[in-house]
């Protein structure tokens, strides 16, 4: 049979639409977040570097407030935790791995922006953190985002406070690495002058190294943490929210921050109102 024009264009639109059905579906089987959640495996993206945020342990385990958040998320699902792959997610990295459906959800001090929900969709906030910065306990230099000038500030590439650096204060010398932890390696060789991200990351990196850095403790930002999962994907986004809003309602989530930061000083502020946009 001949195929005229117009079939084709036909043909065309409807390879089109499949591939967009398929895109839509996550967890890197072909299966949606609900789908994967109801045979019991989630796969959830988070930091394996991040003190009090997500950190992968010595021994293998993964412990901080984004890890408590993503399992508190995945039991209201009908997930056990150890039923839970966790999957590194760099910064870079989070939208692809959204998008090539490699993961059901991303708790990674995921900030919630315009320009990312053109690419996912998120839900939350759970947290409201605020970019600061980190110096040698002995800097005097140092005493806020104005005071940068000619100082080496590093971030890690693809973040939020390292757009908001370059953006704002261009006259740091602006370094990025793949992670944080790189960042933390070259402040305290002398190599940068200051870290900057989110204060609570700081504040978990400030605590397993004490009397060594110390928090500039001058906030410039605010910072909405979100869960990121597919986009389109309104009955995930619904789920997630619900299971957000009750770790708030039970204790759960002041728990959760009390124990990722217990015995850094930090002190646990009010809890986030979930946007149901």
């Amino acid at each position: 049979m001949r195929i005229n024009r117009a079939m084709r264009v036909g043909i065309g639109a409807a390879a089109l639409a499949l591939a967009a059905t398929l895109t839509a579906c996550g967890g890197g089987d072909g299966k949606s977040l609900t789908e994967n959640a109801n045979e019991g495996t989630l796969t959830v993206g988070i930091k394996f570097d991040q003190p009090g945020i997500g950190l992968r342990n010595t021994d293998g385990t993964y412990s901080g407030l984004d890890i408590e958040v993503a399992e508190y998320v995945a039991d209201k699902l009908g997930v056990k935790a150890e039923d839970i792959t966790f999957k590194e997610a760099p910064s870079a990295q989070r939208e692809t791995l959204i998008e090539n459906g490699q993961v059901d959800f991303i708790v990674a001090s995921y900030s919630i922006t315009d320009s990312r929900k053109q690419k996912v969709d998120f839900a939350g906030p759970y947290y409201v953190a605020g970019q600061d910065l980190l110096v040698r306990a002995d800097n005097t230099d140092i005493t806020g985002p104005e005071s940068l000038d000619g100082k080496k500030v590093c971030s890690v590439a693809g973040s939020t406070p390292a757009q908001n650096i370059e953006k704002n204060f261009p006259q740091a010398q602006l370094q990025t690495y793949d992670t944080y932890s790189l960042c933390i390696e070259a402040l305290r060789g002398g190599a940068i002058d200051a870290v900057t991200t989110d204060n609570v990351i700081l504040a978990g990196y400030a605590a397993q190294a004490p009397g060594t850095y110390k928090l500039v403790n001058k906030t410039f930002t605010t910072e909405n943490y979100g869960i990121g999962l597919m986009k389109g994907d309104t009955e995930g986004r619904t789920k997630i929210n619900d299971a957000i809003e009750e770790m708030i309602a039970d204790g759960s989530w002041k728990a959760a921050l009390e124990k990722s930061f217990a015995g850094t000083g930090f002190a646990v502020p009010e809890p986030p109102t979930v946007d149901r946009y």
